[in-house]
């Protein structure tokens, strides 16, 4: 998986890694009223304590005008914030996996999702009238017309992309579709250290991912700890799925890990120079 790691390592040098943790970003009246829109379901605002979904959207400097794509959005849940807030001067575009695209028998997972996201959104056309979904190929990602973008987000997919061995393609495609001087908004399982290729945890070293997206071309922008957890100790048998939401542990040990809560977190910005 890691044909150019080396070349990755040089590049995670040069990179303006030594940036230190930035304070957490304000957020803007018209951004706090879409986090705390009366349409999200109760099941997805208790995640915001976790989440911070204010502080994070504000670090990466989302503005009303923007076209923002998200990576694989799963249920909808930034998309519950960002549609609503785009929709009336910007461009909210959901980007999930065609299911075309992939071995048939993932092809109905694949669909499901894609098919559950659409109907969230036809079911709420007050906040989701202007999002969009598009399709892409996992091994071919392409998220829209070259240099459409303003941002680009992804929430915890790092690892996915590397377990799939196609995480270069991924970042190579962002930096494809965004704008000269968009922006790359990544949060991610941090690990302690630089995992292996082979890692099935659901962690990511931070320079490992700082590492991919200056190999794509991106500058490091900034990097916040809004979303980190120091009580994640991140030593678990079943990974990052053993905390919450997952909740992968036998029933006797919940409390422990409900205490600890979701997992530790990078939060970074990248931007295409």
């Amino acid at each position: 998986m890691r044909r150019s790691l080396a070349a990755f390592a040089l590049c995670a040098l040069i990179a303006p890694t030594s940036l230190s943790a930035q304070t957490p970003t304000p957020a803007s009246a018209s951004l706090q009223a879409a986090v705390d829109g009366p349409w999200r379901p109760a099941d997805e605002t208790a995640r915001d304590r976790y989440r911070h979904p204010a502080q994070t959207l504000a670090f990466f400097g989302i503005k009303l005008s923007d076209t923002v794509v998200e990576i694989t959005p799963g249920s909808g849940w930034y998309s519950a914030i960002l549609a609503p807030y785009l929709k009336d001067a910007g461009h909210y575009v959901a980007a999930v996996v065609d299911p075309a695209a992939v071995a048939e028998g993932s092809r109905a997972y694949q669909q499901k999702s894609r098919d559950s996201l659409q109907a969230r959104f036809d079911a709420a056309p007050a906040q989701f009238s202007g999002a969009r979904i598009v399709g892409y190929a996992p091994a071919t990602p392409v998220f829209g017309p070259a240099g459409s973008a303003d941002v680009v987000l992804t929430f915890r997919n790092v690892h996915n992309w590397r377990m799939s061995d196609n995480d270069e393609a991924m970042f190579k495609a962002f930096f494809a579709v965004l704008k000269p001087g968009g922006t790359l908004g990544v949060v991610e399982h941090r690990a302690k250290a630089d995992v292996a290729d082979d890692d099935k945890s659901g962690y990511v070293g931070q320079q490992q991912v700082i590492a991919l997206a200056t190999g794509a071309g991106f500058k490091l922008a900034g990097q916040s700890e809004v979303n980190a957890n120091p009580r994640d100790t991140k030593d678990y048998p079943g990974g990052v799925w053993t905390l919450p939401p997952t909740n992968r542990h036998a029933q006797a040990e919940d409390a422990k890990f409900q205490a600890i809560g979701e997992s530790d977190r990078m939060t970074l910005k990248f931007v295409k120079p």
